[in-house]
């Protein structure tokens, strides 16, 4: 590798790293040609500390850009070392890695330079070359340039596994504030158009085997918060609004990175919490998965997530008269809706118990977090003695408990030095 594709890289790997929606799961591209790579097997999932994915070359193709969002480290205005890649060196990239077994695939976002076809167009030019001249048939994310034409994301639903158009922000209000120059309704028409054709596709694909795949991982997107005054009842909102209209796999939520002195920003020193960036994706997995209504969680009453304890302990908290719930009898909706038991601990316990009656070491054997859920549930009806028991002191107690673990935890490593 030259110098220069080293300094290239190094400046734009550095850019692409807050950009976070680079998850890898839902294809099944399949390698029956003697190609390169195979999304079914190879590709694994390897997180940073605070929960991003690393396991795909990930890169800007520049860092140059024609628009000047606050927010953004690669705005226009903004002075640092700029950099951009030709489509070969992309592509050589991508071959070279894989074949070193540094990555399992490709994900490929932009800064914008000309217009948004232009641009569009080297990023589909990439996954054109990578499917076509290499046969490589690991994973490709793209990023979706808004306001590209419907035919240049037609042609990277072809070659992508997974296309992403970000939002950027939660409200448009927020986005004229920070991005003045970019609209809104750019960013919805590509999504819409991934949307209709990701539904054709498949049922196209019902009647014809052998019909192309588009996106078989569907179309993702990415929004900052904390960047605006938005709170966790505006993000969640906008989430569930984007999961229905467009059939997302998923929303990113990437807390806000003091990147600018401007003064409609935080201050230098106002980084989101990454705790709050934690709550918002329990929040949002209790709302794909575990049946809560996004109005269940966060409200008029409840705008904001308690950054103290977990939104689904919160919701039981805030509604005690659903409890206790009899554990060998409530229907799964229930038992997922218990603190301290997960999606396969529940699916154990409905299984387990038409075998027997559970009891407090069935469920802890099961994996069930007995701590938590025991001021929720019933084994036997004499067994429950946390009737009486308000919201606030269940809190008092599992935040004491948590805290002398901690506590505990902390003690015990240091005794190993």
């Amino acid at each position: 590798m030259s110098e220069r594709i080293r300094e290239k890289l190094a400046i734009l790997a550095d850019a692409a790293k807050y950009d976070i929606s680079c998850s890898s799961s839902g294809s099944t591209r399949k390698n029956d040609n003697k190609g390169l790579g195979d999304t079914g097997n190879g590709i694994c999932h390897t997180y940073t500390e605070d929960g991003r994915c690393v396991s795909l070359l990930k890169i800007l193709l520049t860092n140059f850009c024609i628009y000047d969002c606050a927010y953004c480290v690669t705005r226009k205005s903004n002075d640092i070392r700029r950099a951009a890649f030709t489509v070969q060196e992309v592509v050589d990239l991508t071959i070279n890695f894989y074949r070193r077994n540094y990555i399992e695939g490709l994900f490929l976002s932009s800064g914008i330079f000309k217009n948004a076809d232009y641009t569009m167009e080297r990023l589909v030019s990439v996954a054109k070359k990578l499917r076509t001249e290499h046969k490589f048939n690991g994973y490709i994310h793209l990023k979706s340039i808004p306001g590209a034409s419907d035919e240049l994301m037609h042609e990277a639903g072809l070659y992508a596994d997974r296309l992403s158009v970000n939002i950027e922000l939660p409200t448009e209000a927020g986005l004229k504030l920070l991005a003045p120059d970019k609209d809104r309704k750019d960013m919805i028409s590509p999504m819409t158009y991934l949307n209709n054709e990701i539904l054709a596709k498949a049922e196209e694909k019902k009647v014809l085997r052998h019909a192309p795949l588009f996106a078989p991982a569907g179309q993702s997107t990415q929004m900052i918060i904390g960047a605006t005054g938005e709170s966790d009842k505006e993000i969640m909102y906008t989430a569930h609004r984007f999961y229905k209209a467009f059939n997302l796999k998923r929303v990113y939520y990437s807390g806000y990175v003091p990147v600018s002195q401007d003064r409609r920003l935080p201050g230098m020193g106002s980084a989101v919490p990454a705790l709050r960036e934690n709550r918002l994706y329990q929040t949002d997995w209790l709302m794909r998965f575990y049946g809560f209504h996004v109005e269940e969680l966060l409200n008029d009453q409840d705008p904001h997530l308690d950054l103290e304890i977990d939104p689904k302990l919160s919701w039981a908290i805030r509604n005690l008269h659903h409890f206790p719930v009899d554990i060998n009898t409530a229907d799964l909706r229930l038992v997922l809706r218990v603190p301290g038991i997960g999606m396969q601990s529940a699916q154990k316990i409905v299984a387990a118990r038409k075998f027997q009656k559970l009891n407090w070491e069935n469920l802890r054997s099961i994996g069930v977090a007995i701590n938590r859920a025991k001021y929720f549930i019933i084994c036997k009806r004499s067994e429950y003695v946390h009737r009486d028991l308000t919201g606030t002191r269940i809190r008092q107690y599992i935040l004491a408990e948590s805290q002398s673990k901690f506590l505990k935890s902390s003690y015990t490593q240091l005794n190993l030095f």
